[in-house]
Formats: C-alpha cells, sequence, structure tokens
C-alpha cells in the first residue's frame, strides 16, 4: 500500500456502516485521518462500529445529525454507495460543497497493484470473475495474484493493503460508485454495456445513469486501456468524447471491431483465440462477457492457454444463468441477477433445447412487450409468481404459449414449473424483475430457487 498524504489529519465523515463503511474507516485511519462514523441504525450492538470506537472513531448510530456538518468542519464525506444522494446528510453536504467521494476512489489511491476496472448494465459480475481467473492463472506461475474485489463483494480497501505491484485488482464497479467516483485511472478500463430503465429510482435520469458509467473512463490517461461496445453505437459516440484512453472495441456483430465472434471462435484481429462451443457457459452474452475479459487479460500479459483453460472450465457465477443442476434430464438454471428486462432478454435465447421459464417479482410499472418474440421462439411454458404475474401472463399469452401457471409465491413456482418439462427440456429462472416484493436481495431469491430445486430432488 502507497502512504500519500491526502487523508492525513483531515476530519473525514464516513455514512453507513456496511462491508466497505468499515474498510474504508480502517484504511483511512492507517492513513491518519480522523474519523466520525454516521449510520441511521442503532449501532449499540454492532461488532464493527464498536471494534473502530476501540480505534478513536467517534460513532453516531441511529440518526442522521444533519446540523453536525454546520456545526463541525469536515474535509470529505465518503458516503456508502447505496445511499442514495437526496439522503438528508448527503443534500446537505452538497450544500455546503463538502467533498462527496465513496470507498473505491480512497482505496485506489493507495493500491500498489495496478488495477483494472469493469462496469456495465449487465454482465459485471461474470466479467470480472473470469477475467480475475484469467489473470490468476496467468500470475500464479510467478507466485502472484488477480484479486477480484468491489462491487462483486470484497470491499476495495480491504484488499489494497495486502496486494502488491506485481498483483492485480479487477474491479467490479456500480453505476452507484461510480456516480462518487471523481479521480481514478485504472489501466484498462470497460463497459460492458449500458441499459434505459436500469437504476433510474437511484439516479432519476437515463442521462445521469450514463454519466455515472462514463466515469469509469473520465480520468484515464492517454497510456491506459478503455474497452467500449461497438454495438452500442449512441454510447459508443458519448464514449470517444469523454476517454483519454486507447480505444479497443469489442462486438457480438461486427468483424471491424478489436475483438469478435465470427465462425464459431472468440477472436481478435490476428488470431482465433478459442472456439465458442468450448465454453461452459451458455450463451451469446456470456461470449461477449469472454471478449472483454480476454481483451483485459491480453493488456495485462495473459497468454491464450490462461484464456483456453479458465475459459473452459468456468461454469458461471452465482445467480447469473448459473447452472443449478440435471435432474432426471433435466438441465437447472438460476438467473436470479435478473433483476430487469434486459437481462431477461439476454438469458432466454442463451439455450437451444425447449425451456420451461418461472419469472416474476417487483412491479416497478415496466412493460414486458419486449419480451413477447423472445418467448415465441425458446419457451414453451412458463409459471409465474410475484407483483408483475399478470403482467407477465399477458405477455405469454401475446407470445401464443397457452402454459401459462400463475402462482403467489417462488416456493409454489418452482414444482409447478418442474412438472411441465421434459427430458431434454431446459428449467430457468430468469425473473425479469427485482426482488424486494418477496426478497430482500436478488441473492437471497436465487439461495431460495436453489433449496426449492434441491427439495425437488428429494422428493
Amino acid at each position: 500500500m502507497r502512504q500519500i498524504e491526502t487523508y492525513k489529519n483531515k476530519n473525514i465523515l464516513v455514512l453507513g456502516l456496511g462491508k466497505s463503511g468499515f474498510a474504508v474507516s480502517e484504511l483511512l485511519l492507517k492513513l491518519g485521518a480522523k474519523l466520525t462514523l454516521n449510520d441511521k441504525a442503532n449501532l449499540d450492538q454492532n461488532p464493527h462500529a464498536q471494534e473502530l470506537k476501540k480505534l478513536g472513531v467517534r460513532v453516531i448510530g441511529g440518526q442522521h445529525p444533519v446540523d453536525l456538518l454546520s456545526k463541525e468542519h469536515f474535509d470529505y464525506l465518503v458516503k456508502n454507495p447505496g445511499i442514495p444522494y437526496d439522503n438528508p446528510m448527503v443534500k446537505e453536504a452538497t450544500k455546503l460543497d463538502l467533498p462527496i467521494i465513496t470507498e473505491p476512489e480512497v482505496a485506489l489511491s493507495v493500491s500498489d497493484a495496478p488495477y483494472v476496472c469493469v462496469t456495465g448494465s449487465n454482465g459485471k459480475t461474470t466479467t470480472v470473475m473470469l477475467t480475475q481467473q484469467i489473470l490468476e492463472h496467468h500470475l500464479v506461475k510467478t507466485g502472484h495474484h488477480a484479486y477480484a474485489v468491489g462491487n462483486i463483494g470484497r470491499p476495495i480497501a480491504e484488499v489494497v493493503t495486502e496486494a502488491t505491484k506485481d498483483d492485480v485488482l479487477v474491479v467490479e464497479m456500480s453505476s452507484f460508485q461510480l456516480m462518487g467516483v471523481t479521480d481514478i485511472n485504472p489501466r484498462v478500463a470497460a463497459i460492458i454495456d449500458i441499459y434505459d430503465n436500469v437504476h433510474l429510482d437511484y439516479h432519476k435520469t437515463f442521462a445521469n445513469y450514463v454519466a455515472a458509467k462514463l466515469n469509469v473512463t473520465k480520468t484515464q490517461s492517454a497510456d491506459n486501456y478503455f474497452l467500449a461496445n461497438s454495438d452500442q453505437k449512441d454510447i459508443l459516440e458519448k464514449e470517444k468524447a469523454i476517454t483519454k484512453a486507447k480505444i479497443q472495441t469489442f462486438s457480438e456483430k461486427y468483424q471491424t471491431a478489436d475483438y469478435f465472434i465470427a465462425d464459431g471462435y472468440l477472436q481478435d484481429q490476428n488470431e482465433k483465440i478459442m472456439a465458442t462451443k468450448q465454453m461452459k457457459l451458455p450463451g451469446i452474452h456470456n461470449q461477449q462477457n469472454a471478449l472483454v475479459a480476454i481483451a483485459i487479460a491480453k493488456i495485462m500479459g495473459a497468454e491464450n492457454k490462461d484464456i483456453q483453460a479458465v475459459l473452459a472450465t468456468f461454469t458461471g457465477a452465482k445467480h447469473r444463468l448459473q447452472y443449478v443442476m440435471t435432474l432426471d434430464g433435466r438441465k437447472i438454471y438460476n438467473d436470479s441477477k435478473s433483476t430487469n428486462i434486459e437481462a431477461a432478454s439476454v438469458a432466454i435465447p442463451s439455450f437451444q433445447e425447449p425451456e420451461v421459464l418461472i419469472a416474476g417479482g417487483l412491479d416497478r410499472g415496466f412493460t414486458f412487450d419486449d419480451l413477447v418474440p423472445l418467448l415465441k421462439k425458446h419457451v414453451k411454458a412458463v409459471v409465474l409468481y410475484g407483483e408483475t404475474r399478470f403482467l407477465l401472463a399477458d405477455v405469454a399469452r401475446k407470445a401464443g404459449i397457452t402454459d401459462i401457471v400463475i402462482e403467489n409465491s417462488l416456493q409454489e413456482a418452482v414444482p409447478k414449473a418442474y412438472e411441465l418439462t421434459q427430458p431434454g427440456d431446459v428449467l430457468l429462472f430468469s425473473p425479469a424483475c427485482a426482488s424486494w416484493d418477496q426478497f430482500r436481495t436478488f441473492e437471497e431469491r436465487g439461495d431460495y430457487f436453489i433449496n426449492f430445486v434441491k427439495e425437488l430432488k428429494t422428493k
């Protein structure tokens, strides 16, 4: 870890005590900062809060004391990425021109290890995991490592203290994190894709959402690289206008891109790298994720044999078109991360076999008509649950599906869906909706799905 003076003896308010809040607090203490931590939850019994108290942090829980910001001088507010910008503490900080940053910026500013950053509406986690595993396969030969950090679950601030200049950080960046980033310079930055109707409850407008994503490359320097999706022309123009980095492109459609898919191969302009049929992951979208991982890995020094070894064995990130099991000839997949129509739209066409689809969840006021042609082509039956079950049933009818089952809960939906399958079919759980009508997170929803599938096995 590099020692820097930026935060030394500075009064810093850390807002939100999650994993990243705790990790960045520990890091800031090592950098000589004076900390106050605030969370609206009661922290009296929180072990992390008590540990920080012992280290000299002033901890304020149970409320957001807005007047604290005007009564005392703070040099920075470090905000938990999940806290919206209309939070009263954040609004007051903005009013007072107090710099607001997030944990990634603090952590990356002290990283000895070179780092790459990946963002996008869909595919971030799979791409980060593929990239990390390819680079790990490459680096471990010399005793060094690649770390998957950031939005994927492990805070960057937790890892920068141990990663050396010969290691690599592969950072998943959400739009929430990027909105609070003002100065990062990744060796490679990548935007996989950007879709509308994603996180608009947080960003308010699509323009705000795009602007947040573009922060991943906005402060890159000319000697670094930016990977852009040449299939999204409008976004590509915005990316070209803002980045100073060297642009490399990837494409599912166009062989003019630097990395592309053609003749059944993942390729660059110099060679065929690997046959797509040798990949364990299903779906054209995962081939696109693989192109991004390949491009990053090659820039960072990995070889084709590293790429081939990982892509031939990697079976998927949890809850992201995750293979669960084959039960009496039916392949079952958990795609609980499908929290929007776009995610379902890439999952549904991933299989050649007939599909029975389980979908449904929180009603955000969207229509699902874009799914009609995909349902018509790939899905023979649907089982629907949650707030959107009747909306999705209308779409299934428009697609000509006659086997439409409506249930109240996922627990009821799983055995009904299995009853509609035959050997050789795929049972796909791809909700196309957020989980919050019945579950706290998409991870919780996916775990429940897997457990309900295991119950089928015991019957």
